[in-house]
């Protein structure tokens, strides 16, 4: 359920700024709607599971908040990371 190393490098490394970026909005952005996808595959089967749910919406908010600091300091880079992202923004 949760990410692996490869996966998390391997995302960093799309969205990332460069090499060892692990901090960057865009990065961390990246992990979160990675994060959320498969917490929304598992609230969608177990519905009863509130707590994972209190979890994704946690989740989803931080996000969010993310997603408002990058539209305020970079908005070509945010407008480019919706769309790779394939998320609402």
């Amino acid at each position: 359920m949760s990410i692996t190393k490869e996966q998390k490098k391997e995302i960093l490394d799309e969205f990332g700024k460069h090499e060892t970026d692990t901090g960057s909005a865009e990065g961390q952005i990246a992990l979160l709607t990675k994060r959320v996808r498969e917490l929304t595959e598992h609230a969608k089967q177990h519905k009863k599971d509130h707590h994972s749910r209190r979890g994704l919406v946690m989740i989803v908010s931080k996000r969010k908040k993310l997603m408002k600091y990058l539209r305020r300091k970079d908005p070509k880079g945010y407008v480019e990371l919706v769309k790779k992202l394939k998320i609402r923004g």
